[in-house]
């Protein structure tokens, strides 16, 4: 009995050495399982990353079916992405754990199910994609060009902010030369200048004429500067000039100040600024003057002998010949052969010709036209009248010199482009015209001057080929001779013909702004007009519509926007016109 009782002994022994192995080999095997495991999950929760979906508690197969988890928290916040998934650890109870220990940290998917669950919804994702790549693709460029050309300017920066796509059409030279090309584009009037609280305002106040309604534009790069000057051309604003004050940055203070020469560009349709050529002097208030110039211009440079040239006088009256008619260039072929012998002098070498040539042809085919820039007059770095010109060519991104005005012109208040010709005013009632072809100054004698009140500037103001000037003069009482009981702002025209000034409208309000502003576009004169009543700043926006019937005036806008600027700014303020 004790034989057999060893000998069974034995063979459990034995039988408990052959079990330890299996659960050796066991071990290993799951060991090798779960390393390959953790592989493809971490590769998983590296896509689960870039999908911004989690898998980690989607099915915890065994007796009990799907993860209860998920299923609800899916069911308590709705999100039908998780119940996706507990739809898919439905579909996976009937796969079962490797064999092995059973552990504490039991992954929520059985080995092999990860691949099937996630190559099931990548191809639903596909899927998507191809229909949301079909639903954007309904109209082509030219088509969707063609309808977003047409939207209005403040809808069609709205757009941009669609999508991409709709950004990069609506920005492209092509879509901008299309706009400008059609009729779609409409007035819109843009001030600068404004004051709030004795500081620069940085804004700039735009006002849609087709919509009747402002808009703020912020410019923090006009920080701290004041008394600049505007000019605009195709859809870009030019900031030219101006000063800001030293001891008190920001504030508009002259008592001790910096004179800037510095010129800004700013194009309403991107909201970008950028910087080009500065003057050669700096000027605040510089009388500006623009105009489209053909392809082959030429800048013709001042030389210090033309410095000192002035308008020629006859002995007779002290009239110059040019008096009799200016437009039929009498003078000009007087001083023609001068002027051939100076031409070769003036003319540039042929490299930089050749260059400016190829930079006016890129230009052109970009759709911008060539223009030149003219600064006259203004306010030198101490604060004294300057009778000096600069002229910006944009093709060459240079200033030049041009001709002074004459001595006894007096300080330039006002000056237009019509025709091809740069006409200045002064405040001894003088006119000039700067030939921008030639390059030369015309002095220009009218009889009779417009009578005028002298603390009111006088506006130049071209439109559609036809000069006008805006002046305050006294208006005479009914039936009293002499009596002067009301000032009037009147609009004259000049006959560019026989010379004359002739009074064709009257401006509806009462002239208060001593600097109103006045800018005209196409058969449109717009102006500007603010005053402190009763200690509140007001403003009139007006329009006035010339055609060969008669002048129409009416108003546009009031007290929109100077209700909050200080009283300086009737002094500061400056406006141009674009169409967009």
């Amino acid at each position: 009995m004790l034989a057999e009782s060893e000998g069974g002994e034995e063979s459990l022994q034995r039988d408990f050495e052959a079990l330890s192995v299996s659960k050796r080999l066991v071990r290993n095997v799951s060991k090798k399982l779960r390393k390959k495991d953790h592989r493809h999950r971490g590769e998983l929760e590296d896509e689960d990353d870039a999908r911004g979906v989690s898998v980690k508690c989607l099915t915890l197969y065994g007796r009990g079916g799907g993860c209860k988890v998920g299923a609800y928290t899916s069911e308590e916040f709705g999100d039908p992405v998780v119940r996706r998934r507990s739809s898919a650890s439905e579909e996976g109870k009937l796969y079962k754990t490797i064999c092995g220990a059973e552990e504490t940290n039991v992954d929520c998917l059985s080995y092999g199910m990860k691949e099937r669950f996630w190559k099931k919804n990548y191809r639903k994702d596909l899927e998507l994609e191809e229909r949301n790549s079909r639903m954007h693709i309904f109209l082509p460029d030219d088509i969707l060009e063609m309808c977003l050309v047409r939207l209005p300017l403040t809808s069609l920066m709205n757009t941009r902010l669609v999508c991409k796509r709709w950004r990069y059409l609506t920005t492209t030279p092509r879509f901008m030369q299309m706009r400008r090309e059609g009729s779609f584009q409409n007035p819109w009037i843009f001030l600068f200048g404004a004051v709030k609280d004795g500081y620069c305002s940085r804004e700039v106040h735009a006002f849609d004429v087709s919509q009747h309604q402002w808009h703020k534009i912020n410019a923090d790069i006009l920080k701290g500067r004041f008394m600049f000057s505007v000019a605009s051309i195709q859809d870009e604003i030019y900031i030219v000039g101006g000063c800001s004050s030293l001891p008190n940055f920001g504030r508009v203070d002259r008592s001790s100040f910096k004179t800037h020469k510095g010129v800004l560009v700013f194009s309403p349709l991107t909201k970008c600024w950028h910087k080009v050529a500065s003057m050669k002097y700096p000027r605040s208030m510089p009388i500006l003057g623009i105009s489209e110039v053909s392809s082959d211009f030429l800048v013709i440079q001042s030389h210090q002998n033309r410095h000192d040239r002035r308008l020629a006088r006859s002995r007779i009256g002290g009239v110059s010949d040019v008096y009799e008619d200016p437009h039929r260039l009498s003078l000009r072929r007087q001083h023609r052969n001068a002027f051939d012998e100076n031409e070769s002098s003036l003319m540039p070498n042929g490299k930089s010709y050749r260059h400016m040539r190829q930079r006016s042809q890129q230009t052109n085919s970009r759709g911008y036209r060539r223009f030149v820039l003219i600064a006259v007059g203004g306010l030198g770095s101490w604060d004294e009248p300057l009778d000096s010109g600069e002229i910006y060519d944009s093709v060459s991104n240079k200033w030049s010199e041009i001709q002074k005005l004459p001595i006894d012109f007096g300080i330039v208040c006002s000056g237009v482009v019509c025709n091809g010709m740069f006409y200045v005013y002064s405040e001894t009632d003088k006119l000039a015209g700067y030939d921008i072809e030639r390059g030369f100054w015309i002095a220009i004698q009218t009889s009779p001057f417009p009578p005028r009140v002298h603390e009111y500037r006088p506006k130049l103001v071209s439109c559609n080929g036809r000069l006008f000037m805006l002046s305050v003069s006294w208006c005479e009482g009914d039936g009293q001779i002499g009596q002067r009981n009301k000032a009037v702002r009147k609009l004259w025209e000049f006959d560019l013909m026989y010379l004359t000034w002739a009074e064709v409208s009257v401006h509806p309000d009462a002239p208060m702004d001593w600097n109103a502003t006045y800018v005209a576009d196409k058969n449109l004169i717009f102006g500007v007009e603010m005053c402190k009543i009763f200690g509140q700043v007001l403003d009139f926006l007006t329009v006035c519509q010339v055609s060969d019937s008669g002048m129409n005036w009416k108003h546009i806008s009031r007290n929109r926007v100077a209700h909050k600027l200080d009283a300086s700014s009737c002094m500061t303020k400056t406006m141009t016109v674009l169409h967009l």
